[in-house]
């Protein structure tokens, strides 16, 4: 075996573990070293960097960025059935960059400079079911379509895929302006399969989160670029327990790239994105410092925690939050795969008058990837009054 080959065998390892953005490592809490969450803050030389005053220019932000070190497209669903029964939905492409720019190799057949990842979850009730899948490709433009790379995403008509789990331009619809798209995965055979045909249509337009686009995620001015559509009208059909319902409701997708993201200091995040019945949308993350990487409270680094958010108006406009401008408490834990989780919460963002409770139903949302984490629907009443108003998805990284 050739040195290039050996070398690429060792990439592949290490990439497929720090391929898991948004979990911890195995049984055991992902440490925090120099390197940080997940090797999110490792330094990494020769890659481009997100950065402030950097234009967002679409369609060709919907595709890869490979010069970047790591990126995903990630979609969460609220529906219910034709009984008016929940169900919540989970799609995710992962990319991640084994070398920098300078030291790809000339495309071959076997040459691979980009590993992908994809996750796929349904929930209902008690029920949540999980699957995943991985791939390979090279970065160079010519070779990203589906008939040349078992994975990649293309711009216009948009196409992301990994195998046959893809979300594409709805070919039915004459148009290419990432406003009609369909999502379609399935896992399993016979009466263990199940998966998701959808159609998404945006009821309105993308929204930047941050600085116009780049979204600090540390004081040290860490981060990434990050966009959303948080617009999408959905119908279709899901199957599961061998049996296919047609579902409704309402999506969030979710962008962003980067190659340093957060601070060596940070354990983990806790990611909200909200749809309140009034038509107003809501994203709320912070990232937790910890001196060992637990996540815990008692070894917290208060500097090295942050909060951010975006508050959006039915129409689309957009008002960042900062650090100050959020308070998120937790109010009770749930023991899922023998870690303690957050699975309650209340969050205060005074200036646009927000005092809410946000509840998962159901605690059992553990993502059993390989590396494995807490993403799951929620919903949302008022404080005081204990009002239902509105619905949304909760991911939880680090504990």
């Amino acid at each position: 075996m050739s040195l290039l080959r050996l070398r690429n065998v060792r990439l592949l390892l290490i990439a497929t573990v720090t391929l898991m953005l948004y979990g911890c490592s195995g049984e055991d809490p992902a440490p925090t070293s120099s390197s940080g969450f997940a090797g999110l803050a490792e330094d990494v030389d020769g890659f481009e960097h997100a950065r402030p005053n950097q234009p967002l220019i679409f369609p060709q932000e919907h595709a890869a960025h490979p010069d970047y070190r790591i990126e995903w497209w990630y979609l969460t669903a609220n529906l219910k059935d034709a009984a008016g029964e929940s169900l919540g939905l989970q799609w995710t492409l992962f990319r991640q960059a084994l070398m920098p720019p300078s030291e790809r190799p000339a495309p071959t057949p076997w040459a691979a400079d980009q590993l992908w990842m994809a996750h796929m979850a349904i929930s209902h009730g008690k029920r949540h079911q999980v699957a995943e899948r991985f791939g390979r490709s090279h970065s160079q433009a010519q070779l990203s379509t589906p008939q040349n790379n078992q994975a990649g995403v293309v711009a216009s008509p948009f196409h992301a895929w990994l195998d046959d789990w893809q979300l594409k331009e709805n070919e039915e619809v004459a148009s290419t302006d990432f406003n009609h798209l369909t999502l379609t995965a399935y896992s399993d055979e016979g009466e263990s399969r199940f998966g998701y045909r959808l159609e998404l249509t945006a009821e309105g337009p993308l929204v930047l989160h941050g600085e116009e686009g780049f979204s600090q995620k540390a004081a040290n001015g860490q981060g990434s670029m990050y966009y959303s559509q948080p617009f999408w009208r959905i119908n279709g059909d899901v199957t599961l327990n061998g049996e296919t319902k047609t579902v409704s409701g309402r999506g969030w997708l979710d962008r962003e790239w980067s190659s340093q993201l957060l601070d060596a200091r940070q354990s983990g995040w806790d990611w909200f994105s909200i749809h309140l019945d009034d038509g107003h949308k809501l994203m709320a993350f912070q990232l937790r410092g910890a001196g060992d990487g637990s996540g815990g409270s008692a070894d917290i680094e208060r500097g090295a925690d942050y909060r951010s958010g975006t508050w959006i108006t039915p129409q689309g406009d957009a008002t960042p939050l900062a650090t100050d401008d959020i308070t998120l408490t937790p109010l009770e834990s749930s023991v899922v795969a023998g870690r303690d989780i957050p699975t309650r919460w209340r969050l205060e963002i005074p200036s646009v008058g927000i005092d809410i409770n946000i509840e998962a139903p159901h605690a059992n949302r553990w993502m059993t990837t390989s590396v494995p984490y807490w993403e799951g629907e929620v919903v949302v009443n008022d404080r005081t009054s204990g009002d239902s108003l509105g619905v949304g998805y909760l991911e939880m990284t680090g504990y």
